[in-house]
């Protein structure tokens, strides 16, 4: 069953001109010209109950903005958004009770007040029983190791620490769909894994379905096996994570760790790997060898390349 449908969405928006110059900007307030940019261009996908997805592409390529209209903050310029059988910008009560965004880059915490205010608040606004509240607060404050820091004024708190109470705030009503803006943004190497721990886990818990972006790839290798991608807009894949990497490079890379402490790596096609590992392993001496995918980062950089050249040759 398909919990979120999106059928040739497309998002415009009309953007005023100004052109340089004193005189031209003066001009410009009685005389505005406009242009219309298009964010999103003629998107569709759909996505499963209990699916982790994530959402890929550049910076302005429109995943915030397609996030921002499945949640109903945003309204299409065409196309149609279903999300739990529920029209986004409509806003029903029953939808947003399903359903939460969370931004890296946003903040819903009361800077001079401790969290545990905000998920009072929080409580009142989801009308959510005090039994169940107890529980859910108790069970996301244990998988997230709060302990006392709910009782800290937010401005106390480290960003870690802030991200985490974050996310507690937006899950107390146990929302089925997730849709993550750059959640792990501006984390430590160990929050961010702490944080990736914890929502594989909730998705686990509650059988929620997660819509992530990210620009930190080792959050969509851990917790998305599926990847949307989009570019200016438009949809260039959908599919399995592993088989994108297998695409766009083809080949395996074996990293040699020598025992005077120095790296080689080698890229090299699948039929040629048990030869290349025969040879190195005859030469020098070395203390470890593995075999990896490339990088996903590297992966998503040949597949824009690959995109601009087309539309730089179209």
């Amino acid at each position: 069953m398909n919990l979120i449908s999106v059928e040739h969405l497309t998002k415009e928006y009309r953007v005023h001109e100004r052109p340089p110059g004193l005189m031209a900007s003066l001009h410009s307030v009685f005389h505005r010209k406009y242009k219309i940019a298009r964010a999103v261009d003629d998107l569709s996908f759909s996505i499963r109950s209990g699916e982790r997805v994530g959402f890929l592409g550049p910076n302005g390529a429109g995943k915030t903005t397609t996030l921002k209209v499945l949640s109903g903050l945003l309204h299409p310029t065409a196309g149609t958004v279903r999300v739990s059988g529920f029209d986004p910008r409509r806003r029903e009560h029953d939808f947003l009770q399903r359903i939460t965004l969370v931004m890296g880059q946003k903040q819903q915490l009361l800077w001079d007040l401790p969290p545990a205010d905000t998920f009072t608040m929080n409580r009142a606004i989801y009308d959510i029983p005090k039994q169940e509240f107890d529980e859910t607060l108790s069970e996301l404050s244990s998988l997230l190791e709060l302990g006392k820091l709910v009782e800290r004024p937010t401005r106390q708190l480290s960003l870690g620490e802030r991200m985490k109470c974050e996310l507690v705030a937006a899950l107390l009503h146990r929302p089925k769909v997730l849709f993550l803006d750059e959640p792990t943004i501006g984390l430590d190497v160990s929050m961010q894994a702490e944080l990736r721990t914890f929502l594989k886990k909730y998705n686990e818990r509650f059988e929620a379905t997660i819509l992530l972006t990210s620009h930190y790839m080792d959050d969509v290798t851990a917790l998305c096996p599926r990847v949307i991608v989009i570019d200016r807009g438009h949809l260039t894949y959908d599919g399995d994570l592993t088989q994108l990497v297998h695409k766009v490079r083809p080949h395996k890379r074996i990293v040699l760790r020598m025992h005077d402490g120095k790296q080689e790596t080698h890229d090299v096609a699948p039929s040629d790997l048990k030869a290349t590992i025969t040879r190195l392993l005859s030469g020098d001496p070395i203390s470890d060898l593995t075999v990896e995918d490339p990088p996903l980062e590297e992966v998503m950089r040949d597949l824009f390349a690959e995109r601009g050249d087309r539309v730089t040759n179209s």
